[in-house]
């Protein structure tokens, strides 16, 4: 069973990545949370793998953290979620954010998530609620954002940039740290102008 692995990023893409480990290349999934975050190609990077035995096949899934792996683990836990889904939720939001999230009972988050309908959202916070009680996730007190802030004017900036073409994972993204700068001062404009600059 592979837990870890270090090696020289070969090749990327939001669907999977490739890690040289001493002349073998391992095919690694990992969330697009951290995709955007990859160095370039040829620098040394480490995951802590999940290893996903099927039939006929051996699927292996990078985290940055053991606490999203553990996060991953506990999401395949819940009924009807498998390694596919449990890996787009956390494309869609961070580790930090979901623990919060589920913590705070937000269906209406959840359902953000491509993939993830209110059933399911409502199936994640019953069945993890108590389970991510010891869970400690980094950067779980700086978010989120949506939280400090009424849905309403995350909602509109969302809507407007999914309406400029950028996909939900990345304006998602980028709505979560332009509240982190703008703090206090949150406006559909303010936000959209910090998400079309981080953007740029």
């Amino acid at each position: 069973m592979i837990a870890h692995l270090r090696g020289s990023l070969q090749s990327k893409s939001p669907r999977y990545l490739i890690l040289d480990v001493n002349g073998v290349g391992y095919e690694v999934t990992v969330p697009l949370t951290t995709f955007y975050e990859l160095p370039d190609l040829g620098n040394t990077v480490s995951f802590h793998i999940h290893t996903h035995v099927r039939e006929n096949a051996l699927q292996l899934y990078g985290f940055r953290s053991p606490q999203e792996k553990e996060l991953f683990v506990r999401l395949m836990g819940v009924n009807g979620i498998g390694p596919r889904l449990a890996i787009n939720i956390l494309s869609g939001i961070s580790a930090g954010e979901l623990v919060a999230t589920v913590r705070q009972e937000d269906v209406a988050r959840l359902t953000v998530i491509p993939g993830v309908g209110r059933k399911t959202a409502e199936r994640i916070i019953v069945e993890l609620r108590d389970k991510l009680a010891g869970l400690d996730i980094p950067g779980e007190s700086d978010l989120p954002a949506r939280q400090q802030k009424g849905t309403a004017v995350l909602d509109d900036a969302l809507s407007a940039l999914l309406n400029l073409g950028y996909r939900r994972a990345v304006a998602q993204r980028a709505i979560d740290q332009a509240c982190k700068i703008l703090q206090r001062n949150i406006t559909v404009e303010n936000l959209l102008q910090e998400c079309l600059r981080s953007l740029a």
